[in-house]
């Protein structure tokens, strides 16, 4: 409901406010480790949370396997995407111009989405890595589902680890913000790009004896 509303209201506000002209050299190194981190991510909170056990164990993918190949890739994904967004915040706040173009609404939405990966990245290290395991598919996966099925069973999450009820609470606080943050722009997909018409930019040359008075040079860009 709160993208539909934004999508609504707030059509022309529904950009990231790019500040790529500001600054570039940290944008380059902290946006593709940001961004292609919390895709991975993303796919694999699909696969634990979505899926459940039963059908993975029923294509032939075990326990164990599963295990392995989550924690390894998870805590990989999870380091590139918290160094990533350290990057991306030490460029807001140290570069003036990106800082001035700063809100506060910003702010509070780097503070939540860097909490939620540092509970989630603590939660995968402290319970699989440093501790002996932790199956969260078996509470906080079903618990996860019942609530989008408006069913919702607590109890599952009654004896979660703690630090998986803090990352579970601060996700849901990222979720119910989200509508109204610059992270919208993760739903847009630039299909329109593709047919929008070509914009002619005309220069002039560098001098009558060269190109002759009025003589232009035209090159065609997408907007």
């Amino acid at each position: 409901m709160g993208h539909v509303w934004r999508y609504r209201y707030d059509k022309f506000g529904w950009t990231t406010r790019s500040s790529q002209l500001y600054e570039s050299r940290l944008l380059r190194l902290g946006s593709p480790l940001f961004h292609f981190g919390i895709l991975v991510v993303a796919l694999g909170h699909v696969g634990g949370l979505v899926i459940p056990k039963s059908w993975t164990e029923a294509v032939g993918v075990s326990e164990e396997l599963y295990h392995v190949t989550a924690v390894a890739l998870g805590t990989i994904a999870g380091a590139c995407t918290l160094t990533g967004l350290a990057i991306l915040i030490y460029r807001r706040r140290t570069v003036g111009p990106v800082f001035s173009a700063t809100t506060r609404n910003d702010k509070a939405m780097y503070a939540v989405l860097a909490l939620t990966i540092l509970l989630g990245l603590a939660a995968t290290v402290a319970a699989n890595i440093l501790g002996g395991g932790y199956d969260y598919r078996a509470t906080v996966s079903p618990w996860f589902r019942s609530i989008f099925l408006l069913q919702p069973r607590p109890e599952l999450m009654a004896g979660a680890p703690l630090l998986f009820q803090l990352h579970a609470l601060s996700a849901l606080l990222l979720f119910a913000i989200w509508p109204f943050t610059r992270l919208v722009h993760m739903l847009t997909a630039p299909i329109g790009y593709l047919t929008r018409p070509y914009i002619i930019y005309r220069s002039r040359g560098s001098g009558p004896e060269r190109h002759g008075v009025g003589a232009v040079q035209r090159s065609y860009r997408r907007r």
